[in-house]
């Protein structure tokens, strides 16, 4: 066992040993086991099963269906960060001729790409990929049905033609570039496309009758890229560490945010449910919290990752049965009884250990027209800027080093942040794309496009 459950109170391990109980008794599952990751490693993993005996540890193998397409990004955002390609890229610059050309491969990522959910033909999760040799297979006729960009339209064809442009640019089957580039780099030694023992087998619970008819175990062959693997509550617990804080031998911070940065349009439906879709990442809005991961599902198995970065808390929770316990809910709901019984302490506040006076000339209150706003120097080198009461547009800014300031998040991303000057040095305004914040509101001599009334202000009398 390599979990670490004495870090974790009694009343919180039984708390998550209950909730995973009731999944797998409610949810009429085999067997359903789980695990929490906190601090970057798993410190709790449970198991319920109907079997008598030993139950399944966090070393037995389940199939893990999509949480696969989470594996293919990174796959494809390591092509990316070395620059074999760019996200805005027409699929058809690196992989010609499959007819879906013309979605990009932020689009395939995002599941914007327009394509259909599924293959033609039989049923693929319950063939053998061998009835589907070629991409073609896999697309069909009409692989379109819907404007490229327009909508999300979760697809599984679109994975498919990910893996092969892993496969082109790497040249080599994509399960040997997932297994070098990713899983060996990780530790993730129990992940493989092929079940490898220990694992579970794959059982279909009837749903008016406590019987079961076990399921086909299919290669998936093209379509593997979408869902083929096997994993375990182990292996997938570093994983989620992984997805959270990065690993510069495999992906950097900064691209596994990109990850889980929505980047698909929301429907009206998806804005009420507070779900959307990052590039290769589920992202939702639950219990107040801003969860990311992603959820798997083959006949026979179902499968739930899922990360709150802020509350450094995620859960991994798999079963073998092909429908039963909604597992994105007990992730959910392992990871909020977590940070509940024990929030995460914070790190101790620390001072900058120089400070700029030209910087801390910026600091303080400033006006934009009538909006009070408050700008602070933080001990990590940027500023942020937000408003001094209630909701409204805030944004950390980076340096760029020549005095001035780049947002990097919200209505600011992106946008230029200038401190303007008088000839005697002193900050007159901010300039921040276009919009002059000024120290008192509509501060007379201080550039406030359209000018200033010299009257001033004034009573309703006046």
């Amino acid at each position: 066992m390599t979990t670490f459950q004495e870090e974790l109170l009694p009343a919180t391990r039984r708390a998550l040993l209950h909730r995973i109980a009731v999944a797998q008794a409610e949810g009429r599952a085999p067997s359903v086991v789980a695990a929490v990751v906190r601090g970057g490693r798993a410190v709790w993993h449970g198991a319920r099963t109907s079997v008598d005996g030993h139950g399944p540890d966090e070393n037995v193998q389940y199939r893990i269906g999509s949480i696969t397409k989470t594996f293919t990004a990174v796959l494809v955002l390591r092509l990316r960060d070395e620059g074999l390609l760019e996200l805005g890229d027409q699929l058809e610059k690196h992989l010609p001729g499959t007819g879906a050309g013309e979605a990009t491969i932020a689009e395939l990522l995002a599941h914007t790409g327009g394509l259909a959910a599924e293959s033609p033909g039989p049923w693929w999760e319950r063939t053998p990929g061998s009835l589907r040799p070629e991409l073609s297979d896999v697309l069909g006729k009409k692989p379109l049905l819907h404007p490229v960009g327009r909508r999300h339209h979760y697809s599984n064809p679109g994975y498919t033609l990910l893996g092969a442009l892993v496969e082109e640019l790497r040249g080599a089957p994509w399960e040997d570039v997932l297994h070098r580039e990713v899983l060996e780099p990780l530790g993730l030694h129990r992940t493989s496309a092929q079940p490898q023992a220990p694992h579970a087998g794959g059982w279909a619970v009837h749903p008016w009758a406590d019987v079961l008819l076990p399921e086909p175990l299919e290669d998936l062959g093209r379509m593997a890229p979408a869902g083929q693997l096997w994993s375990t509550t182990g292996d997938l617990a570093r994983f989620a560490a992984f997805l959270a804080a990065g690993d510069d031998r495999v992906l950097s911070v900064e691209s596994v945010r990109q990850m889980r940065t929505p980047a698909a349009p929301a429907e009206a439906a998806d804005v009420v449910d507070g779900i959307t879709y990052g590039l290769g990442m589920q992202v939702q809005h639950r219990d107040g919290r801003l969860l990311f991961g992603h959820s798997g599902s083959l006949p026979g198995f179902l499968a739930n990752l899922t990360v709150s970065v802020e509350d450094d808390v995620a859960a991994v929770v798999l079963a073998n049965c092909t429908s039963g316990p909604l597992l994105g809910s007990v992730g959910a709901d392992l990871v909020r009884i977590v940070a509940e019984a024990e929030p995460r302490i914070p790190e101790p506040w620390r001072p900058l250990r120089e400070a700029d006076p030209m910087v801390l000339e910026l600091a303080g209150q400033w006006y934009w027209g009538t909006h009070a706003f408050g700008l602070r120097v933080t001990a990590d080198g940027l500023i942020s800027l937000g408003p001094l009461t209630g909701g409204g547009r805030r944004s950390r800014f980076r340096s760029n080093g020549d005095g001035t300031w780049t947002g990097l998040e919200g209505y600011y991303a992106g946008e230029l942040l200038r401190p303007v000057r008088g000839q005697d040095g002193s900050v007159r305004h901010l300039d921040l794309g276009s919009f002059v914040f000024t120290r008192q509101p509509y501060e007379e001599g201080a550039g406030v496009p359209g000018g200033v009334d010299p009257k001033g202000w004034r009573g309703i009398a006046d």
